[in-house]
């Protein structure tokens, strides 16, 4: 998976970058949602919660869409197609506190959402497989 996206891009992935994932609604229309991501090595992976309409979206419909948009340049940007392949509870919450050090620098059940909170929902880690990488600037500056 690392191989699709250009070394001039992977820091979109690597740095603590909020991105938009689109899944399809069952009317057919697009449902833009901001997450964190991050990649396995074969895999580009978000984290969700279950019941949400991603999660709804993402089992009918497993097209989604992932834009990376450079927080210094918004005229660069990596943009990843591609096909969920699994959607699992199983290490998930590490999953999530390990997104939440990337992006917030503390865990996540008692630092960034309340801690009451994991006994109350289901946490999921999904599961994307890369189809097409789009980039811009298509050539590095």
């Amino acid at each position: 998976m690392m191989a699709l996206i250009p070394d001039s891009h992977k820091d979109l992935l690597e740095r603590p970058v909020y991105v938009t994932l689109t899944t399809v609604l069952p009317d057919g229309q697009p449902q833009s949602s901001i997450v964190w991501w991050d990649s396995d090595g074969d895999y580009v992976r978000i984290n969700t919660t279950r019941g949400r309409q991603k999660e709804k979206n993402m089992r009918r419909n497993a097209r989604v869409s992932i834009l990376a948009l450079d927080p210094e340049n918004p005229y660069r940007w990596l943009e990843v197609r591609g096909t969920v392949e699994d959607i699992t509870p199983d290490g998930a919450v590490e999953h999530i506190e390990k997104l939440s050090q990337k992006y917030q620098g503390k865990i996540y059940y008692g630092g960034f959402a309340p801690a009451e909170r994991r006994g109350q929902e289901e946490r999921l880690t999904v599961k994307i497989r890369p189809t097409k990488v789009v980039i811009f600037p298509n050539r590095p500056r």
